[in-house]
């Protein structure tokens, strides 16, 4: 199995102008992984069409390629939304970076959008609480049915992922409806979670549709300012509640994948996007759900700042750039470790 790194988990670097693209493909193989997987969401600093791509100019994307051609990386891409003529334009892109996986998925109908801050979504409104309305997995489908003769053209598959809102019992029927070889899953490790559904419910139901993988881990803090007082909270991979072994079996076993791409999400809490019980779980304290101690002072940095500490103070930001360096290492030798026990 090979194991490769989305952009996301360099995000304060990318978003504070200390990393590109091109420091991103270095590092991944500095990190002694095997590929890259672009995010070309916009945020915060970023471009807000190519995100961490930048742009889609023919003779960057030919560098990009080059370099991970020299150094023997694969390319995936995660993009968002599912309307054809932006998901013709991203694929355009991916066959000349050579992608073989798009990753996206169905949004929301109604984005709240804050202009008061990074936590409140003036950057990213899919990271807070929006009005959920199921009917978009039924109207997702003529969308996507669209997008299959290019995805036949380019040799391209398409990866919906379960983005802290879907079931996945919800996301295995969109592609049991499709049914096409083209459109599969992207299994993320933790956000099912949003969801209140147990990691291990969700990999099992979504591993014989999946094409790729955001590898991460999770815990469960305290956030009194939430409706429900707890927040989803990233941490470096094998420091949380998840099973991870458990997680990486299942899906060896169970899949069809060949890699598995490393997104630790740290540092980053996210809000529970659903009401208790809609994914199996209805309240937290045990498993995937245990609650642990906040990562860093309550009184100064809350929860939902931890992914832009620059709003904070500088000091938070220079804090949590070592800490997410630090951390990913951490998670990249742990996953390795259990990556080459099946070699042997």
């Amino acid at each position: 199995m090979k194991l490769g790194l989305e952009t996301e988990s360099y995000h304060l670097f990318f978003q504070n102008k200390r990393m590109n693209i091109f420091d991103f493909i270095n590092k991944t193989k500095e990190l002694g992984l095997d590929g890259v997987q672009i995010n070309i969401i916009k945020d915060y600093n970023l471009d807000p069409t190519w995100g961490t791509l930048e742009t889609d100019d023919i003779n960057h994307l030919k560098k990009v390629r080059d370099l991970c051609d020299k150094l023997g990386l694969y390319i995936e891409i995660d993009t968002k939304g599912i309307d054809f003529e932006h998901l013709e334009r991203v694929l355009k892109v991916a066959n000349i970076l050579d992608a073989e996986v798009v990753r996206t998925y169905i949004p929301t109908k109604d984005p709240i959008i804050s202009e008061e801050s990074g936590a409140g979504g003036k950057y990213d409104p899919a990271k807070v609480r929006q009005y959920f309305d199921t009917s978009i997995y039924e109207e997702a489908i003529p969308k996507l049915e669209k997008v299959i003769p290019l995805l036949k053209k380019y040799r391209i598959k398409i990866a919906l992922e379960n983005h802290e809102y879907e079931t996945s019992k919800e996301l295995v029927w969109v592609i049991e409806k499709l049914s096409s070889p083209w459109i599969g899953l992207l299994f993320d490790f933790g956000n099912s979670m949003m969801a209140w559904e147990d990691p291990i419910e969700a990999v099992n139901n979504m591993a014989p549709y999946t094409f790729s993988t955001h590898a991460k881990d999770h815990i469960i803090i305290e956030d009194p300012e939430d409706v429900y007082n707890y927040v989803v909270c990233g941490v470096p991979i094998g420091e949380g509640n998840l099973d991870i072994k458990k997680i990486y079996d299942i899906l060896y076993n169970k899949s069809p994948l060949k890699r598995i791409n490393i997104e630790s999400c740290h540092p980053y809490c996210a809000q529970f996007k659903r009401a208790p019980g809609i994914g199996g779980v209805d309240k937290v304290g045990d498993s995937a759900f245990k609650i642990h101690s906040h990562l860093y002072p309550y009184n100064e940095i809350k929860p939902l700042e931890y992914y832009y500490p620059h709003e904070i103070s500088n000091e938070y930001l220079e804090r949590l750039l070592k800490d997410q360096d630090e951390g990913l290492k951490r998670s990249v030798k742990y996953l390795k470790e259990i990556r080459d026990s099946y070699l042997n």
